[in-house]
């Protein structure tokens, strides 16, 4: 196997084949995500009624959270690119066969919640997995570049996705649409078998999963990067890993822009965040990358204030512009931090750290946006969106060591050294 940082991987990462492999294998399982949940979303409306709608989606959202750290212990125990290999086939057969059982009769509400389950359960387990590979495939100055790879596809999978699940809806109703999500799967699986992964020395096993696990946390927790790293993480996406689009929803209704001025906003947040990831694919590097962070975080927030304040529709599509722009270029520099920052050892259970803040704790925050909404109004919501990313920001510049940081290779850490202590710099 070549390693990353040999002479023959240098090249910059949207020329390196075998990134290009991850990518093709991790937009076509984000595809199939999109596909999957709108098959079951459409399923569950049909078979119960659209009260038993949020019933089967929150039956797959709650083992995902429940279940994403230990996701990251079975990562780093048994090695990402085996553990996302084995998930991925096993997501691909579950849908398949719901694929199956659709085609022969009628969806139930009870076998949809039984898929909803399973899935939840595997997808715990693939997403830190698949996100743990990159420092494996890449050298280190490249990790900025993958990750606005990871953002162009993410982008490109939320446009084609729904598209795609439409389609196959009228063609083939739920049966065509599980079908769909599966042959995706089966793709992503395909090509993740050829993507070559540099083996690492492996970490000293702990005894059982609990304990590597507590290991995990802890040496987040006693990381002097990584610790506030994660804090500013969770702070900043917060709002923006589903909530917004909810408060998108109410603001247009709250102002009489309709259905349509909500998908010119929604659309101006997606190309922003497009751009941000392209403009990161190509740079050669992003200098001073904490300062740069600490930047975004202050340009979300005022544009999230701005946003809630909008006068007119036209200011509106402006501030979703802005916001996406700045909020993609944070979600990409601080996903290559930490990659740069943590020890390769631990990437998978940090890895499910940061997922768990980013997507597994969203679904409880959707109940506090109608409420906020309904009792002060969308400018308040959105006034509250900015608040979180300006404390998000403010812990970026109070932290020495992550106002500094940098996008650089790190220096190797002693075998012996396992509480996550600072690098020489």
């Amino acid at each position: 196997m070549t390693a990353p940082g040999s002479a023959t991987s240098v090249r910059p990462a949207y020329r390196d084949a075998n990134v290009l492999r991850w990518l093709a294998a991790y937009t076509a399982s984000v595809t199939g995500d999109v596909v999957y949940f709108l098959a079951l979303s459409w399923a569950a409306a049909r078979a119960g009624g659209p009260s038993q709608v949020g019933l089967v989606v929150a039956a797959g959202a709650l083992p995902r959270a429940v279940f994403m750290l230990g996701g990251g212990v079975v990562a780093d125990r048994f090695g990402p690119r085996r553990v996302a290999v084995v998930s991925d086939a096993v997501r691909c057969a579950v849908i398949l066969a719901a694929a199956a059982a659709v085609t022969w009769a009628a969806p139930s509400v009870g076998l949809l919640v039984a898929v909803a389950l399973l899935f939840g359960v595997v997808d715990a387990v693939f997403m830190p997995a698949v996100g743990a590979l990159p420092p494996r495939i890449a050298a280190p100055a490249q990790l900025a570049r993958v990750q606005g790879m990871r953002g162009l596809s993410i982008r490109l999978s939320n446009a084609a996705g729904p598209l795609l699940a439409g389609a196959v809806l009228v063609i083939g109703g739920a049966a065509g649409a599980f079908a769909a999500a599966g042959a995706l799967f089966a793709l992503s699986l395909v090509t993740l078998l050829g993507v070559r992964t540099t083996p690492l020395a492996e970490a000293a096993r702990a005894g059982s999963a609990r304990s590597e696990l507590a290991d995990g946390l802890r040496y987040v927790r006693r990381h002097r990067v990584l610790a506030p790293l994660v804090t500013v993480i969770g702070l900043s996406e917060m709002c923006f890993s589903g909530p917004v689009a909810t408060g998108l929803v109410l603001l247009a209704d709250e102002r009489g822009w309709g259905a349509s001025g909500m998908g010119w906003i929604a659309s101006a947040f997606s190309a922003g965040a497009a751009a941000s990831a392209l403009l990161l694919t190509v740079a050669a590097r992003v200098p001073r990358a904490g300062w740069a962070m600490c930047g975004s975080l202050l340009v979300t927030a005022a544009g999230a204030v701005a946003l809630g304040h909008a006068p007119s529709l036209h200011f509106a599509v402006v501030s979703g512009g802005v916001i996406g722009l700045s909020s993609g270029f944070t979600t990409t520099v601080t996903g290559a931090l930490v990659q740069t920052e943590t020890d390769p050892r631990y990437l998978g259970r940090v890895t499910s750290v940061t997922t768990l803040c980013t997507l597994g704790l969203a679904p409880v925050l959707f109940p506090a946006v109608g409420v906020s909404v309904s009792l002060w109004g969308a400018g308040v919501f959105f006034l509250g969106c900015g608040a979180v990313c300006l404390l998000a920001a403010a812990l970026g510049l109070a932290v020495p060591v992550l106002r500094r940081a940098e996008l650089r290779p790190p220096c190797p850490s002693p075998p012996a050294v396992r509480d996550g202590a600072a690098r020489p710099r």
